[in-house]
């Protein structure tokens, strides 16, 4: 059963070809969310999530694919999300597309059944190369072979540049998946910094930001943005608000309302989700 379920009124499950879907996939969890391109409102989001302590096989995915009566359908357009701690961004200048697997492996050791993945940025100009495990890509690519694949970075940072050019100092970003954090500081619309951290509890999380935040001697006075699974760590603000002046969640942007019954949502959760649309 998911565990999070919401939908308006309106939903037709026969009407597909006027939404658009963004579906969001890992070992962690599966989410997807609706747009209703006539009124360019969402009108459903449907979250699962694995048992305490335990990660989707690639059956279980399979399986939540097909049985769902809503992803076995045809849309206007589909757009998957991948997240994955494992990329290296290239300045698009300098990028040869001949040599992806060599600009993994400078800063990543290539795990075996893997596939690497290249996504491009308009801002900043630069190409990011990923890895993603083979099951899960060819398993999504069955699924959905019309789709766009993107990593998650592709609508974290669509999101974060839509707000960095209205700023004039620093923009901080932290986003959370299941297991890992993206954090991301822009300075002036220049991207100081974009790098995945592994963590097992919030205090790691801090280390490592707090790590980051001495030798790039970012102050007390800055702000930090949060999305993603935030609130599985209940002193994850708490303890954040102690080292800086703001903490703020990162709300989705974009030319899109959200029904009523998002109201019951924690938008942040699904930043990435619900940003997608503003990929190409």
């Amino acid at each position: 059963m998911p565990f999070l379920e919401l939908f308006d009124e309106t939903l037709d499950i026969n009407s597909s070809e006027n939404y658009m879907l963004s579906l969001e996939a890992s070992s962690g969890s599966l989410s997807f969310c609706i747009l209703d391109t006539l009124r360019n409102k969402y009108i459903m989001i449907r979250h699962y999530e694995p048992g305490e302590g335990r990660n989707f096989t690639n059956e279980e995915l399979t399986g939540i694919i097909t049985s769902d009566d809503y992803l076995r359908k045809k849309y206007r357009r589909i757009s998957i999300i991948t997240p994955s701690p494992k990329f290296t961004l290239v300045p698009a200048p300098l990028y040869d597309a001949g040599k992806k697997e060599e600009y993994y492996n400078f800063n990543h050791l290539r795990d075996e059944n893997t596939v690497v993945l290249v996504n491009k940025f308009p801002v900043p100009d630069a190409f990011v190369i990923f890895s993603l495990p083979e099951q899960l890509t060819g398993l999504l690519n069955q699924a959905f072979p019309d789709a766009q694949l993107f990593i998650h970075l592709k609508p974290l940072l669509r999101h974060i540049t839509f707000w960095d050019k209205n700023l004039t100092g620093k923009y901080i970003h932290i986003h959370l998946e299941k297991d890992f954090f993206t954090l991301v500081v822009f300075d002036q619309n220049i991207l100081k910094l974009c790098n995945s951290f592994i963590f097992k509890s919030s205090k790691d999380i801090l280390y490592h930001v707090m790590n980051v935040f001495r030798q790039m001697e970012i102050q007390r006075e800055e702000t930090i943005h949060f999305s993603g699974d935030i609130e599985k760590y209940n002193d994850l603000i708490p303890d954040f608000s102690e080292y800086v002046r703001g903490v703020k969640y990162a709300g989705p942007y974009g030319n899109f309302t959200f029904s009523y019954v998002f109201n019951e949502a924690t938008l942040h959760r699904f930043l990435n989700l619900f940003s997608v649309v503003n990929c190409e």
